[in-house]
């Protein structure tokens, strides 16, 4: 079944009673939802790193869950293959050939838990599905699904037997967000959710729930794109970009700190993202709040401190924070 094509005021809004109806089910967790859309929007993938029991899992399962596409969750183990993600090859004796059978990683939504904690040739076969979006197998290729969302979790605190993610992997990812434990109200709200839906289980009574087609995903997506950025905001954008790799023009002491600054891919998801929270703000143009705002996100993981810096407690969001407040706004 066709669905007719929505006029833009209609799609914001059907994303916004999205996000509601998210924010109702992750409780204590704003930011996670918002940034969870606007990863969907800006077609780009998302690295959330918080404790273990904050939502992180239940947040793409409620997306999925509202989104016409199919969703898969692996758990990354250091005994994981790249075969366990990818698929493989099996032999089929009765036609006398091999059959590709799909791994997860083929899934429109993929949630790949404490990713690391995979060892590096498990990381090498994402980093080229979440760049390249396809998999070779066997000297074939295979083009993965369009949507295609890959939300990987870090869990803080334990790092015995964890792989650090190399740099290049971590550009992939479009956002890497961090997320705090819930306020005094949120928590009393979770107990409440969580009764509720003790509840509904025993009673047999599953939630129905509308699922947004992906015509809508899609036609949202180009009207992100058809946002008006301002020559004065597009400077302000690439200024910000620019100052992580040559931040001397303004503070050298700070220069000193950055050992690294972010690549063009940055320039580019700082300003997908800035037009994802202008559009789901029902605005049709980009502003330097919407910049700022989701600069934290966008650069934290892109700009690394130097030795020194480190040693100091600096890290990429305390450097990200310093150039946001030495870079003029326009």
């Amino acid at each position: 079944m066709e669905h007719a094509v929505e006029q833009p005021g209609q799609l914001q809004a059907r994303f916004v009673a999205l996000r509601e109806a998210l924010s109702e089910e992750i409780v204590g967790q704003p930011a996670l939802v918002d940034r969870l859309l606007v990863a969907l929007l800006a077609d780009g993938h998302l690295l959330v790193e918080g404790a273990p029991g904050l939502a992180k899992t239940s947040a793409i399962r409620a997306l999925a869950a509202r989104l016409d596409a199919e969703f898969a969750r692996l758990q990354f183990t250091p005994d994981l293959l790249p075969a366990d993600l990818t698929g493989t090859e099996i032999w089929r004796p009765q036609d006398g050939r091999f059959e590709f059978q799909a791994g997860p990683i083929f899934h429109p939504l993929l949630l790949a838990d404490e990713i690391n904690r995979a060892p590096a040739k498990v990381q090498s076969a994402l980093l080229e599905a979440m760049g390249e979006r396809q998999v070779t197998v066997g000297g074939r290729t295979y083009p993965l699904p369009d949507p295609f969302l890959v939300m990987a979790t870090q869990n803080p605190i334990e790092q015995e037997g964890t792989f650090p993610l190399p740099e290049a992997q971590l550009d992939r990812f479009l956002m890497h967000v961090r997320v705090g434990y819930p306020d005094a109200g949120a928590e009393a709200r979770i107990l409440q959710l969580a009764r509720e839906r003790a509840l509904a289980q025993l009673d047999a009574q599953p939630e129905a729930v509308e699922r947004m087609p992906l015509a809508a995903l899609f036609a949202a997506r180009r009207a992100v794109l058809a946002l008006h950025v301002a020559p004065p905001v597009e400077r302000y954008l690439v200024e910000l970009v620019l100052a992580s790799r040559d931040a001397a023009r303004y503070d050298t002491a700070l220069a000193a700190r950055i050992a690294w600054g972010a690549s063009p891919r940055g320039s580019i998801a700082l300003e997908r993202c800035a037009r994802a929270v202008a559009w789901l703000a029902g605005r049709d143009f980009v502003t330097p709040d919407d910049v700022r705002a989701v600069a934290p996100d966008v650069l934290r993981h892109r700009i690394l401190p130097s030795y020194e810096a480190t040693a100091e407690g600096w890290d990429g969001e305390r450097l990200v924070q310093a150039l946001l407040d030495r870079v003029p706004l326009p």
